[in-house]
């Protein structure tokens, strides 16, 4: 089947990697804003701001790692077959700079706090569970091709902290990933917990493909931290940067059903 990179405004395969420009005003504004609101986010933290946290802190992931195998078997049905599951870069504007066509894609259950229901549907187990996770902001199956290096990058907002349930970890080679100053890697049915506003960058140097469940969850907080958090995450949520993102599932899974009729 070929590669459907139709949506408009998508970056061939092989194109240099840069951003979207014309981002909307709440993000161009809130990165310059960043350090002074992760400032006020960090001081109301009731969680470690460590760049990796302790994934006891979180007694929900305990429900991820029970339910592991369900989870990795959906992901395989549903996002490693065909074309289901789109470049991150293809689906996300702002993640042109760093994923490249083909190398890193992704399966949507939630974004956003916006469930996509086409894609949960098709995942019952795994949508289930992260309908349970307090805060939930993101959610996706996040597909890592042999060979990819995602370069140093870091996260919008430390209101939000991210999960990774290790699904499939190739053991051929290293696959691993840097936090700051920290170097960590995945095992499959294993959680990992880390604030990714952290700088951080990602390597698959092996002949197969990392999956992973990739959770953003909101960082648990006191006002007025809390209060910071949920106003900027409100305003990026209603924004036309997320809803492009939304369509462009929604464009996605419509031409994949007519390749499948």
């Amino acid at each position: 089947m070929p590669d459907i990179t139709i949506i408009a405004g998508a970056p061939a395969p092989g194109a240099p990697m840069a951003a979207q420009t014309g981002r909307p005003l709440v993000i161009r504004v809130g990165k310059h804003l960043r350090g002074l609101f992760d400032r006020l986010i960090a001081a109301g933290s009731l969680v470690p701001n460590d760049p990796v946290l302790d994934m006891r802190d979180f007694a929900w992931t305990q429900l991820l790692r029970d339910h592991w195998r369900a989870v990795r078997d959906e992901a395989i049905a549903v996002a490693l077959k065909g074309q289901a599951a789109p470049s991150l870069a293809t689906i996300s504007p702002d993640h042109r700079a760093i994923a490249e066509i083909g190398k890193w894609r992704s399966f949507f259950l939630w974004g956003y706090g916006y469930r996509i229901d086409e894609n949960a549907d098709r995942c019952p187990v795994t949508a289930a569970l992260v309908a349970r996770i307090p805060g939930l902001n993101s959610a996706f199956f996040s597909i890592l091709a042999p060979g990819t290096h995602i370069p140093d990058h870091r996260g919008v907002t430390k209101g939000l902290i991210t999960c990774h349930l290790g699904l499939i970890v190739p053991t051929d080679g290293d696959v691993r990933m840097r936090v700051h100053d920290r170097v960590v890697r995945w095992a499959e049915g294993e959680t990992l917990v880390f604030d990714d506003t952290y700088h951080h960058e990602v390597w698959n140097e092996t002949s197969g493909t990392r999956v992973v469940l990739l959770v953003q969850f909101a960082r648990p907080l006191r006002h007025p931290g809390k209060w910071i958090a949920e106003a900027f995450l409100g305003v990026v949520k209603r924004s036309a940067f997320v809803q492009e993102a939304r369509a462009n599932i929604r464009t996605w899974n419509a031409a994949v059903r007519q390749l499948d009729v």
